[in-house]
């Protein structure tokens, strides 16, 4: 693979990991939001665009190695903000990934594409298990994100890994969190392993770390050569102290997309 990794969202907490953690794993990065991208890298290239700009993105694609498309609302919001930016934003990275010759697409998914797909009575819940069930239109974004994935992967013959990532956050707020977190350094592993895979075609996998609580099956992540390091269960004393251990009966413990399938989250909450 020759040339950048072009990263879109680059100014968002997944894509400042990345920007700091890429280059230590060896990677050039060329950085695009629609935001002047803070405290830039030396070496680090800079595209100032919009996602949903195809020309723009085309442009910024040209000569770029791989891709790795975070950008995006990261939560639920109106269906036209989630149709526009998520769905359409989506289309146009991987157009522009045609369009310009990048054979590697990373798309960063979401368990929330699958997020009514109840707990396992016993053992860890695999991606071909989950199939799209999406909680939220944030979900839909991601099931469709998945799909023009596959799509261009088996039309166009790019590869595409989907990340279905779990919580990516400095370190878990939450006791779902003990089963969902991918912290940091992780999350750097896991975008490393995706960009490094021979030949991994079109493949969806879990994004999380090797926590003591997880319930999401990664073998088909290890098989990118994914190695998480890892492990929620440091915070677990703290988290179960300040909110009791959780009731997995309970919606958020339950379902993959824990709070996201709960009335907090039905769509009259925020469309206008």
């Amino acid at each position: 693979m020759t040339g950048p990794v072009l990263v879109t969202g680059a100014a968002g907490l997944i894509g400042t990991v990345l920007r700091r953690g890429l280059p230590e794993a060896g990677w050039a990065l060329r950085s695009l939001d629609v935001v002047p991208v803070p405290e830039p890298r030396p070496g680090e290239e800079h595209v100032v665009a919009d996602i949903t700009d195809l020309s723009a993105m085309v442009e910024a694609a040209r000569g770029a190695g791989a891709l790795v498309h975070l950008a995006g609302i990261a939560s639920e919001s109106t269906w036209p903000a989630i149709a526009h930016t998520n769905i359409e934003g989506t289309y146009c990275a991987l157009e522009a990934a045609r369009r310009a010759g990048v054979g590697r697409v990373v798309l960063a998914s979401s368990n929330h594409a699958t997020g009514y797909t109840p707990r396992p009575d016993g053992g860890l819940l695999r991606e071909v298990d989950a199939p799209p069930r999406p909680d939220t239109y944030y979900g839909v974004s991601k099931v469709t994100m998945e799909a023009l994935g596959s799509l261009y992967a088996d039309r166009y013959g790019l590869d595409v890994v989907c990340l279905r990532i779990g919580s990516a956050f400095p370190e878990p707020t939450t006791t779902r969190q003990l089963s969902t977190w991918l912290s940091p350094g992780d999350t750097v592993r896991l975008v490393d392993a995706a960009l490094r895979a021979p030949s991994p075609g079109f493949a969806v996998v879990w994004g999380v770390s090797a926590n003591t609580r997880t319930w999401w099956d990664l073998t088909a992540a290890r098989a990118l050569g994914y190695r998480p390091a890892d492990d929620a269960e440091v915070y677990a004393e703290a988290l179960v102290a300040a909110h009791g251990e959780p009731d997995l009966a309970d919606p958020v413990h339950s379902r993959v997309g824990g709070e996201f399938t709960t009335a907090a989250f039905d769509s009259g909450n925020f469309d206008a």
